[in-house]
C-alpha cells in the first residue's frame, strides 16, 4: 500500500511562535467525558446577528453561514464516554441538529463544512480506499440525520483537502468518494476543482449524473496559491462544467477558505483574496454571457 502523509509548510506563518508568546490563541484539546448537549446558542445568535447586519449593510441578497460536519467535531475531540465512535457520533448530530436548524430559521443558506470526508484517507496511510468509503457513509449518514427536517434548498455541503498541505499526491480521487458525497441531503455540493491536483477531474461529472434540483458549485479559484487566477481562465473551467453538468446547475466557488483557524494569521493576504474574488465574479460573467 503507498504510503501517504501530511506535509506542513511551516514557512507560510509563523504562528506557532506567536502562540507561545501568547500573540495569538493556543489550541486546546478536549476530551468527551459526558453525554454530548448543545451550548453555543448565545454565541451562534451574536454571529448570526453579525452576518445579517453585514448582509444589510452591503445590500448582499443571498447569504450562507457555515457550521463544522458532526464528523469534523468527532476528529477533533476523543471519545471517552460512549460505547462506540459511532454511537458519539450521532450524538454530536443530534445536539449540531440545534445549531444548522437556528441558522436556516434566521433566514440564512446553511454551509456544512466537512473537510474530513476526504482528509481522512490522507491520515490513515494504513486504510485502503474502500475501507474510507465505509467509514465516509457512516459520517454521511450522521450528517444527514443532523440535518433531519431541514430543506435541501437551503443547504450547501463542502469538502476538501485542506490548507497548508503538499506534495498532495496522496490525496483522494473524486472519482472514488463523489457518490458517497452525492447522498448529503443538501441543495449544492462544493468541492476543489481549481488547484493543479484536481482540476482534471471535471470529466468525473461526464460519467456522474447530477441530481435533478441539485447545484455542483466547484472551486474555480484556488486558496492553495496566491497566483490571481485570470477570469477569462476562470470562465473556461465554468463552462467545461456546464458542458458536462448543464449551466444551470453550476455555479463558481472557491476551493476552500483562504486561512485555517481565526486564531491564525491569514495564509493569504486579503487583498489577494480579493483580487481573486474579482476575477471570480468576471469569470462567471464571461461564461454566463456565452453559457446564456
Amino acid at each position: 500500500m503507498d504510503s501517504r502523509e501530511t506535509l506542513a509548510f511551516p514557512e507560510f506563518y509563523d504562528a506557532h511562535r506567536k502562540a507561545r508568546e501568547g500573540l495569538v490563541a493556543t489550541p486546546v484539546r478536549l476530551v468527551c467525558t459526558g453525554p454530548v448537549s448543545y451550548c453555543g446558542t448565545e454565541y451562534l445568535q451574536r454571529d448570526i446577528r453579525n452576518v445579517k447586519a453585514a448582509a444589510a449593510q452591503h445590500g448582499a441578497e443571498e447569504v450562507f453561514m457555515t457550521a463544522v460536519s458532526p464528523s469534523d467535531v468527532e476528529g477533533q475531540q476523543s471519545n471517552e464516554h460512549y460505547r462506540s465512535d459511532e454511537e458519539y457520533l450521532f450524538a454530536i448530530a443530534d445536539a449540531m441538529h440545534e445549531e444548522y436548524k437556528a441558522i436556516v430559521d434566521a433566514g440564512l443558506i446553511l454551509q456544512i463544512d466537512d473537510p474530513r470526508l476526504l482528509t481522512y484517507y490522507i491520515s490513515r496511510p494504513e486504510l485502503s480506499v474502500e475501507d474510507c468509503r465505509k467509514w465516509a457513509q457512516v459520517r454521511v449518514d450522521a450528517l444527514n440525520h443532523a440535518l433531519k427536517g431541514l430543506p435541501e434548498d437551503r443547504i450547501r455541503f463542502h469538502t476538501c483537502y485542506g490548507i497548508n498541505i503538499g506534495p498532495r499526491v496522496h490525496e483522494m480521487n473524486l472519482a472514488d468518494i463523489v457518490d458517497v458525497m452525492l447522498q448529503v441531503n443538501a441543495g449544492a455540493y462544493l468541492f476543489e476543482a481549481g488547484n493543479p491536483r484536481h482540476e482534471h477531474e471535471w470529466v468525473v461529472w461526464k460519467d456522474v449524473k447530477v441530481p435533478d434540483g441539485k447545484i455542483l458549485i466547484p472551486g474555480v479559484i484556488s486558496h492553495s496559491t496566491p497566483l490571481v487566477e485570470h477570469p477569462e481562465l476562470i470562465a473556461q473551467r465554468l463552462q467545461r462544467f456546464a458542458e458536462v453538468a448543464g449551466a444551470e446547475n453550476v455555479m463558481g466557488g472557491s476551493d476552500c477558505g483562504f486561512a485555517s483557524f481565526a486564531a491564525t494569521e491569514q495564509e493569504i493576504h486579503p487583498r489577494i483574496v480579493d483580487a481573486k474574488f474579482r476575477a471570480l465574479a468576471e469569470g462567471a460573467r464571461i461564461a454566463s454571457q456565452s453559457l446564456f
